[in-house]
């Protein structure tokens, strides 16, 4: 009994010391981690954006760097276990689904990282904020509790197995899909994307595809990427009314 007073007592002379925005970040962090923060600085370090300030001493970008290697290894481990017997290039596709940009901006978003930002107004938020911060927080979890706790906050918290499933079948890249479909079947795709100048002088890109010198799919986007993707899609959906695209995962 008297240890466990002292021990409140300890930790709330720690709190005290902190400042209203290490405390801020660490009621938050400990609520969604299920572990108390040891190093708050880390994750002060996390959930500071780069400025063009020459007295700031560092960002969330160092940290991102790492959270990106220890997250893939993680994933790694998990789905060599729990995919005993699927092959190489489907353990490849799983891992991609799940770190790609989108799923780690969905990640990022769905915690509300960007609530936990340090707010500086002269500094816009990129499209994929979301997402480095979701891997600057891997990144700060592994250096403050070391590589098993972090997996296991990871696969307990942040990204459950539950989730990781539900990703199984979604298609991720329509382009990547439909390329490896055609080189499995020694088919020619390719995309044909140009600029057009709209009647309110916005750009847009328009992206034709082509199997061998058929035409079977268009579409238009603000940007080249976005367009072939779009095309890729639509072209996925007419060519898988004739065929087994996706055919069998697990054996591909």
């Amino acid at each position: 009994m008297e240890l466990k007073k002292y021990i409140s007592k300890f930790l709330l002379k720690k709190r005290k010391k902190l400042s209203e925005r290490d405390s801020f970040l660490s009621t938050h962090l400990n609520k969604m981690l299920g572990a108390e923060v040891q190093n708050v600085a880390l994750y002060r370090e996390a959930f500071s954006l780069k400025s063009s300030s020459k007295n700031q001493d560092s960002n969330y970008e160092r940290l991102e760097f790492l959270g990106d290697s220890v997250l893939g290894t993680i994933i790694s481990c998990h789905l060599f276990q729990a995919y005993p017997q699927a092959n190489e290039g489907y353990l490849t596709q799983m891992k991609s689904k799940i770190v790609n940009r989108k799923n780690l901006n969905k990640l990022g978003e769905d915690l509300k990282l960007t609530d936990l930002l340090l707010k500086q107004n002269s500094v816009a938020l990129g499209e994929n904020i979301s997402g480095n911060l979701f891997e600057a927080l891997i990144g700060a979890v592994y250096l403050d509790f070391h590589y098993d706790t972090c997996k296991k906050i990871i696969l307990e918290r942040l990204l459950t197995p539950s989730e990781i499933n539900k990703l199984e079948n979604k298609i991720v890249s329509y382009k990547g899909l439909l390329l490896e479909w055609s080189q499995k079947k020694k088919l020619n795709i390719k995309y044909e994307t140009c600029e057009e100048v709209q009647v309110n002088k916005a750009i847009i890109f328009r992206c034709h595809v082509w199997l061998g010198e058929e035409k079977i799919a268009n579409a238009t986007e603000t940007s080249k990427k976005k367009a072939e993707e779009k095309a890729a899609q639509r072209a996925f959906y007419i060519l898988n009314k004739k065929e087994n695209i996706l055919g069998n995962p697990k054996t591909l």
